[in-house]
């Protein structure tokens, strides 16, 4: 009888009891105390939130090296395959040129568009799936990476670009992250409207076959 006794004591209250004996609001948590799917969810944000800044980074690494060695290598063209080749423009404009001497505009309308988002950023990782933080991460990456080139580079204020097709006009690996981010963003946000309808069907469909089955008006 002592020995059990001092076996509860030792494991503290709740912790060896079955679970109908356990003190409420025990069940389903952690060892923290944490509900478990709050946990789960929580690690799930974090988990966004680090693969979009990731994802950033790693866009901005790519386009400030691929500028470096552009400037160092491609100030004259050279011929890859086709009619694709490296050959360093500088861009005072928008992404592929638009906008031209404009610079101060563009630079203060790019710093907007990087706090919203950066806001953006912050909810996706929150609520948005993984191809829509995959998406905000490109768009953020390549907005840093034009941006460091008007702030950092001595080059007046303009964009470093060097992938020339020569049929479409001269851009860089951020204008190239932008426009992916965009498309993959519009695709999530079309696919997503789908869904979301055919969710509120199935939510006031119940509500309706309730109303006409002759049961529930003989009820009524």
């Amino acid at each position: 009888m002592q020995e059990r006794r001092a076996l509860s004591a030792l494991m503290g209250p709740g912790l060896g009891r079955p679970a109908e004996q356990r003190p409420p609001g025990s069940a389903g948590r952690t060892d923290g105390g944490t509900p478990a799917p709050i946990g789960r969810q929580a690690e799930s944000i974090r988990h966004r939130r680090l693969s979009i800044v990731a994802i950033a980074a790693a866009v901005v690494a790519l386009d400030q090296a691929a500028k470096s060695w552009a400037l160092a290598h491609a100030r004259d063209p050279v011929h890859v395959v086709w009619t694709l080749r490296l050959f360093v423009q500088f861009n005072s404009g928008t992404a592929f040129g638009l906008g031209q001497d404009s610079t101060a505009i563009i630079v203060g309308g790019v710093i907007v568009l990087v706090v919203v988002l950066l806001g953006l950023g912050r909810q996706a990782s929150r609520s948005a799936s993984w191809p829509a933080a995959v998406a905000m991460g490109l768009l953020l990456g390549g907005a840093l990476g034009n941006l460091a080139d008007r702030l950092v580079r001595h080059h007046h204020g303009a964009v470093v670009d060097f992938i020339d097709l020569r049929w479409w006009p001269v851009f860089n690996i951020a204008d190239a992250a932008i426009s992916v981010g965009a498309v993959l963003l519009a695709l999530v946000f079309f696919r997503a409207r789908p869904k979301a309808a055919s969710a509120a069907g199935t939510t006031t469909a119940p509500s309706e076959s309730g109303r006409n089955r002759p049961d529930a008006k003989l009820s009524e």
